[in-house]
């Protein structure tokens, strides 16, 4: 019954995947390109949509997106945008699909000029996680300046459906900002990694 003696995040409710996501994932520092590549595909299909659709589906667009494989998804033709918008596994969104093959293109764009996505987008926090310290839910901020900047810059590199929400929820799914309300068991947790 560990699961029930833990205070976290009201988001989470008591859904089991929900909570395995935020005691697991959830603003854990992510540094390697092949994650930071499938946390900005999840959170750009999400945008207008739940996070725990999202992940419901998570599975389902693994197998479609060949693991979030970023190489072969620059390069997916007409006939896979095809298969794609036929696969009721996942969010079939044209202009998210579309946003998906050139946000790979873009994304191994900047990895050519940064050394890697990861050196790229950290530079933005200094590479330091942002550590808030936010009592309540309603404390935590939908945008920062911080997620604006970067949405900006990323835009402005070709990037689609990467709006300041969006970045700012990335950058709380990748540990780049600590948004666990301190009284949360992971909130410490998360400090020390």
């Amino acid at each position: 019954m560990e699961f029930l003696d833990k205070k976290r995040c009201t988001w989470c409710g008591n859904d089991p995947l929900y909570v395995a996501y935020h005691d697991e994932e959830w603003g854990v520092p992510v540094r390697d390109d092949d994650t930071l590549f499938e946390f900005l595909i999840l959170e750009t299909f999400q945008a207008g949509l739940s996070w725990i659709t999202i992940l419901r589906k998570r599975e389902n667009f693994r197998k479609a997106f060949d693991n979030f494989d970023y190489k072969k998804i620059a390069n997916y033709g007409a006939a896979k945008y095809e298969s794609l918008l036929q696969d009721a596994g996942i969010i079939r969104n044209k202009l998210k699909i579309k946003a998906t093959i050139t946000n790979a293109q873009a994304f191994m764009k900047i990895q050519e000029e940064f050394g890697s996505f990861s050196d790229y987008i950290w530079k933005f926090t200094d590479g330091k996680q942002i550590q808030n310290a936010f009592t309540k839910r309603q404390d935590v901020p939908a945008t920062t300046e911080l997620s604006d900047a970067l949405s900006k810059d990323l835009k402005k590199r070709g990037f689609k459906f990467v709006g300041s929400t969006v970045m700012y929820a990335h950058m709380q799914a990748t540990g780049m900002v600590n948004d666990h309300t301190v009284s949360c068991f992971r909130y410490k947790e998360v400090q020390k990694l």
